[in-house]
């Protein structure tokens, strides 16, 4: 038997959220809650295995009750289910340690779903959320020329243009051994074999000099 949780501060939803599970053989509803703060003080005295927690709510949102759940009571699996979706409410409720993100467009299958494979220790992750933390993630990459000093990123971009040793001496008034160097570093950082791979890296992630 799954014990749930249900946390929702529109009375109308959380009601309806739970008549639905009632219909479920393998989930036993333990309690409910309308905010934040209650929320926590049920889930650390009734210790369900899932919590179905909204995000925005009065009296302690979701995201601070996820947290100060989870603190409390480790083991339990927190779904987000809520309307947003932007980046800075999905971050910050998974940063805070919930389990699975679902929308409120979600289905009713699909909630039961959600809990079942929670239970399991499998996350469900809404598709338009996942995109918010895919695009999240590649936004913190780091990429191999962030490791570039100012003057090796000034010498990559003239080696993007295709000039030689000679120019960028000239283009920027250091001598032709310290643009060896350069170069030598630029090919190290970069993982690249030769000037043309690093003149190719510079061009595809749009590294051109500034006129």
């Amino acid at each position: 038997m799954i014990r749930v949780v249900v946390v929702d501060d529109h009375e109308m939803v959380r009601k309806g959220i739970i008549s639905y599970l009632m219909t479920e053989p393998n989930i036993h509803i333990v309690g409910e809650a309308n905010s934040g703060q209650t929320a926590v003080q049920l889930v650390l005295k009734e210790k369900p295995d899932i919590v179905l927690m909204d995000l925005l709510m009065d009296n302690g949102n979701g995201i601070e009750a996820t947290k100060d759940i989870l603190k409390g009571y480790p083991s339990c699996k927190v779904i987000i289910i809520t309307s947003f979706y932007d980046e800075a409410q999905v971050i910050p409720a998974i940063e805070a340690g919930a389990f699975s993100y679902l929308l409120k467009t979600a289905s009713a299958t699909e909630v039961v779903r959600a809990i079942n494979k929670a239970f399991s220790g499998e996350a469900v992750i809404e598709p338009k959320v996942a995109n918010v933390m895919v695009k999240k993630l590649r936004a913190t990459e780091r990429k191999p020329h962030d490791d570039l000093t100012e003057r090796e990123l000034e010498v990559l971009m003239c080696i993007g243009e295709g000039m030689t040793n000679q120019a960028i001496s000239e283009e920027l008034y250091i001598g032709i051994k310290t643009v060896k160097t350069h170069v030598s570093n630029i090919l190290s950082k970069l993982a690249v074999a030769d000037r043309t791979q690093a003149a190719v890296y510079a061009n595809r992630n749009g590294i051109i000099k500034t006129r």
